[in-house]
């Protein structure tokens, strides 16, 4: 009789010891998945701010699901105006505000333009992240945004002191080392130094500035396809928008020429505002984005998948641009002094170049 009620125990220990191990079990995988997801339940545990941000992913989860979003009118809107007024703008404010009021050795008017760039439109970049319908890497979106900041700011600095040099002699259309107010430099080493500089601006700022520029236009851009042809269509205030944006990129300005005393021709050479995409690392950088962005729409075409209207946009401005770009090397294509300028298999003449051969020395 005590053997059998012994055994009994023993049983009734175990199974309630291993009852309470499944319940143990299951209420830790139950407060894991509150973990996970916080205020799902809506409980008295539930962390502050949490219903928001459920809805806040659930609301990217039907973006995603829908495929498309509303053309962003203000967005696009405000980056055609900011690239117009700060980047474009900045040679003619140069030229408009008096050289007195911006001592030499202290910023210029264009300086601050380009410092009112380098904060406004990293900031558009994120705005217009943040509404695509894809959700995108954002590791990657922060170091090309962070990388964007370096680049502009190297640019910066290397563009105004060459536009200082040019008050001083310099000559756009030569090298450094050719240069006549540097070549009889002394200590030699001081011409490294200048070297240095025009590095960091022409090459090292431009690519760091605008490679993850393109880099972040074509992400967004990869989100803006729809399985709705309806949806593949632009209204009419992104037609109007198309031809600013475009001719942005291409950054059209007509010739600053005028006669005038030497002081003066300086001042133009250093204000007139040249074409972006004809810049020789630029290009190369444009070109590239807009045969991947064609690519990608042939691709997703296998699909049925169509551009929405902000793909629209983008892929027309580029269009435009590259058209742009083509009439430019068409007209310059049987010019013997580029052609000898610019011998690579790419010859896509800068219209600095342009400027110096054609406009300037008719003056």
């Amino acid at each position: 009789m005590f053997a059998f009620a012994a055994f009994g125990q023993r049983n009734l220990f175990a199974v309630t010891g291993s009852g309470a191990k499944g319940l143990a079990g299951r209420l830790a995988m139950e407060a894991a998945a509150r973990r996970r997801h916080p205020g799902a339940a809506g409980g008295p545990g539930a962390q502050p701010g949490a219903s928001f941000l459920q809805a806040r992913h659930s609301s990217v989860k039907a973006d995603e699901a829908a495929g498309t979003a509303p053309f962003h009118l203000d967005l696009w809107f405000y980056f055609t105006l900011q690239n117009w007024v700060l980047d474009f703008g900045r040679p003619i404010a140069m030229l408009v505000f008096p050289l007195e009021w911006f001592p030499l050795n202290k910023p210029s008017v264009g300086d601050y333009f380009h410092m009112a760039y380098n904060i406004i439109t990293p900031f558009l970049l994120l705005q217009l992240i943040e509404r695509c319908p894809r959700t995108l890497p954002r590791s990657l979106i922060y170091v090309s945004i962070i990388t964007f900041i370096m680049g502009a700011s190297i640019h910066l600095v290397g563009d105004s002191v060459n536009h200082r040099l040019i008050f001083s002699g310099y000559q756009n259309h030569l090298s450094v080392r050719e240069n006549p107010i540097i070549k009889n430099l002394k200590p030699e080493t001081l011409i490294d130094s200048f070297e240095l500089l025009y590095y960091y601006d022409e090459y090292l700022g431009h690519s760091m500035w605008y490679i993850p520029f393109f880099l972040i236009l074509f992400m967004y851009f990869s989100g803006c396809f729809t399985p709705t042809k309806a949806e593949s269509s632009m209204p009419g205030a992104a037609l109007l928008l198309v031809v600013p944006s475009g001719l942005y990129y291409w950054r059209i300005l007509y010739l600053l020429s005028h006669r005038g005393s030497p002081g003066e021709d300086c001042r133009a050479e250093a204000c007139r505002a040249w074409y972006l995409v004809t810049e020789g690392q630029i290009f190369i950088l444009f070109i590239f984005t807009s045969f991947a962005m064609l690519a990608l729409v042939l691709h997703q075409k296998r699909k049925r998948l169509f551009l929405d209207s902000n793909g629209l946009f983008l892929f027309y401005s580029f269009a435009l641009t590259l058209l742009l770009v083509a009439l430019w090397v068409a007209w310059l294509w049987n010019d013997p002094v580029l052609r000898k300028k610019y011998p690579g298999v790419i010859y896509v003449p800068e219209p600095w170049a342009f400027y110096t051969l054609h406009v300037s020395s008719q003056h």
